[in-house]
């Protein structure tokens, strides 16, 4: 779990590095300049580890609590996610505000699986248990079925890398996700095993519209093709634009929980800021 955390962080913080002005000369090939900060992927993960840590388990009071009060708006949150834990933080009773959020829908937004890999890694070799325990966690931010149909289909996925076997992870995913757009997006990527980045993207989504079934499937399908190299896992997110961030959160999560942090170029994890100083009571990297 922790690997998989630190995976997730370096991949959300180089990610991240794509978005700012100064570096929009930088090609995926790139290395930015340090320190690379990370965003809300890397915030609210570290809430989800901090609780299976405490609780060996999600305990859904706890989390929304420490969703609400960790949050900092300066790791560029959406607005939705804004609205909702700020409701949380005003006494607002979770399970309400979320079914309440956009216009009584809930979110399907990719939030809850930008966050989950390292739950998946968690319960390593236990996809049935890691898939209930991600919609757990989803339900707190994501009531919407897509937005916890993404979080499934990661938190599988990153149950099955940790455990090295060879294990197709799309397939597997698919097991576990329901009849969703998620899931129509998965079955999409099985098919497109030679393609390059932006073919995938073209084809599955990149995150851009920030939704769990424009994201989860590219995420997947890169996680899938790039399993023993975490650096070109990461590059090939950066390299099909959008969510690079939340995609190379995602990416890395997974690789990270089958390489450990030995698949993490130890440069990578240098130029990464240190992760939040409430964490210091876990053993995280």
């Amino acid at each position: 779990m922790h690997a998989s955390l630190a995976g997730l962080s370096v991949g959300d913080a180089f990610g991240d590095q794509f978005f700012l002005h100064t570096n929009r000369h930088l090609t995926a090939a790139d290395l930015p300049s340090p320190p690379w900060e990370w965003s809300d992927d890397t915030e609210m993960a570290c809430s989800v580890v901090g609780c299976l840590d405490i609780h060996g388990r999600i305990d859904q009071d706890a989390l929304a609590a420490a969703f609400a009060i960790r949050m900092d708006t300066g790791r560029r949150y959406g607005a939705g996610a804004l609205e909702l834990l700020e409701r949380i933080r005003d006494g607002h009773p979770w399970r309400v505000a979320s079914v309440e959020s956009f216009g009584g829908n809930g979110s399907f937004g990719n939030g809850a699986a930008m966050r989950v890999a390292p739950l998946g890694a968690y319960y390593a070799g236990d996809p049935e248990r890691a898939a209930a325990e991600a919609a757990l966690q989803a339900e707190i931010t994501h009531a919407h079925t897509e937005g916890i149909a993404g979080a499934v289909a990661i938190a599988v996925a990153a149950s099955l890398a940790a455990t090295n076997t060879t294990h197709a992870l799309i397939e597997a995913a698919l097991d576990h996700t329901p009849g969703t757009y998620v899931r129509r997006g998965l079955q999409r990527a099985q098919s497109l095993k030679r393609a390059t980045p932006e073919q995938a993207a073209q084809a599955l989504g990149n995150g851009s519209r920030i939704t769990a079934q424009d994201t989860v499937p590219f995420a997947l399908w890169a996680a899938a093709r790039h399993l023993e190299d975490y650096p070109a896992g990461i590059r090939a997110c950066v390299t099909a634009g959008g969510d690079m961030d939340t995609t190379a959160a995602i990416v890395g999560g997974i690789i990270a929980a089958r390489t450990g942090t030995d698949g993490i170029p130890p440069d990578w994890l240098a130029s990464r800021e240190p992760l939040p100083e409430w964490l210091e009571n876990h053993p995280v990297a």
